[in-house]
């Protein structure tokens, strides 16, 4: 979020080391640690922010989670925040909200609504994925933007309304990409540049050393196990699937894999068979990679004690730079 946005972030939160860590490695400010359901509004106050961007806990509402909503306890503090806003002297005048897809139809969005209601915010929300911002990558997430009376958006017309393109922020988008703009997530394989734009390149320190590759190739017992299950892309593909924390423990639904053989040719899915699998050269996707489908800067870094595990765990817990950019310059643009 921070990469994305265009505005002094006065604090950040986070109750994990390790993003701590990575988090003061690029910004140089160690984030408030700490359990956000130990802050007082008072607390809060003393920041007098005039925006706040919050990407709580999505556990409990994933398709794959027991979607508790607002019983689970990892709701708690979002629902805590939502309370604290209701009893300050300075709440913010802008809110941006990230979840997973399913937070829409959860309590705790109604719980989100009605708090907004009740302190005069005018919101705006969207179901969208950065294959509506040219990159070949599936992670649609749900976003809510909200301005406190007299603020205004620009398109007030779609206020209340659960947009799923991003059409109203065409003034905050690479022109390149505004005739995509009305498109779903489905209809925009076209428009998106192929993977391998996002590969790393030797000449960016890259890893073609055959040592340092051989971290990355998939075993040959886990084709055997799970060939079936693996989703598989090519260099010249145009999508890849969204990349969850397990990514590299795990290959059946956390992301998708490389063929990297030197004599591809492009084979249906349900043509494959184990023994084809083994001839691709399957690798998975690198930390710098999948930093580069996030859309991350090329400033980005992780510290050296990081390890391989805990880089894939954060990228897949964080948010796509290239659709967080233009819904925080809308967010933030004056109408």
């Amino acid at each position: 979020m921070a990469s994305g946005a265009w505005a002094e972030v006065v604090e950040a939160f986070d109750i994990n080391d390790v993003a701590n860590d990575v988090y003061e490695h690029n910004f140089g400010h160690r984030p408030c640690q700490g359990n956000i359901q130990t802050l007082t509004a008072s607390d809060l106050d003393k920041y007098k922010a005039h925006a706040w961007l919050l990407s709580p806990p999505c556990q409990p509402y994933t398709r794959q989670g027991l979607q508790k909503h607002s019983a689970d306890a990892r709701a708690f503090s979002f629902i805590k925040i939502l309370n604290l806003m209701q009893n300050m002297s300075y709440p913010p005048q802008m809110l941006f909200v990230e979840n997973v897809v399913g937070f829409e139809v959860s309590d705790t969005h109604d719980q989100l609504l009605e708090v907004l209601s009740s302190l005069n915010f005018n919101l705006q929300e969207f179901i969208l994925s950065p294959l509506q911002f040219g990159v070949p990558y599936s992670r649609p997430r749900y976003f809510c933007l909200a301005k406190r009376e007299p603020m205004r958006f620009q398109n007030a017309s779609v206020n209340n309304k659960l947009l799923r393109t991003p059409m109203c922020l065409s003034q905050t988008m690479d022109s390149t990409l505004q005739d995509s703009d009305h498109r779903t997530e489905e209809e925009l394989d076209p428009v998106c540049k192929p993977v391998k734009d996002f590969l790393v390149k030797e000449a960016d320190g890259g890893i073609q050393n055959e040592t340092i590759l051989q971290d990355y190739i998939v075993p040959l017992n886990l084709i055997e196990r799970w060939g079936n299950a693996m989703d598989i892309v090519y260099p010249e593909s145009k999508r890849c699937c969204c990349f969850t924390k397990s990514y590299y423990r795990y290959v059946k639904g956390t992301g998708s894999l490389l063929a990297t053989s030197e004599n591809l040719k492009w084979v249906p899915e349900d043509k494959l068979a184990i023994s084809s699998l083994k001839e691709l050269g399957l690798r998975f996707f690198t930390p710098r990679e999948v930093a580069n489908f996030h859309s991350f800067p090329s400033s980005f870094f992780f510290p050296d004690h990081i390890s391989l595990r805990q880089q894939y765990a954060m990228l897949g817990n964080s948010l796509s730079v290239a659709v967080v950019g233009p819904l925080l310059r809308y967010l933030f643009a004056e109408a």
